[in-house]
């Protein structure tokens, strides 16, 4: 059994087309059960992980922001010479 890392915010294409004939959908929750949104209908959707994995042709991960410095955050101070 393979693994699939999915992460809230990736998108996904399945094998088959949803009733309103889409294709792509966005993940908004992991767990044991993933949560769904279908891209053309909005429809909202939980799905065992085992029957995501198989019905899964498709993971497009989001673009994840960089992970800030701790410098340039609002109210952090440098220390130079130390």
């Amino acid at each position: 059994m393979t693994y699939i890392d999915v992460q809230i915010g990736d998108m996904v294409q399945f094998r088959k087309k949803h009733a309103c004939g889409g294709q792509e959908w966005r993940v908004v929750r992991t767990g044991a059960d993933i949560g769904l949104v279908c891209l053309t209908c909005q429809r909202r959707i939980m799905m065992p992980r085992d029957k995501f994995r198989r019905l899964v042709k498709k993971l497009i991960p989001s673009e994840k922001p960089g992970v800030t410095a701790p410098e340039s955050l609002p109210g952090a101070q440098s220390d130079p010479g130390h």
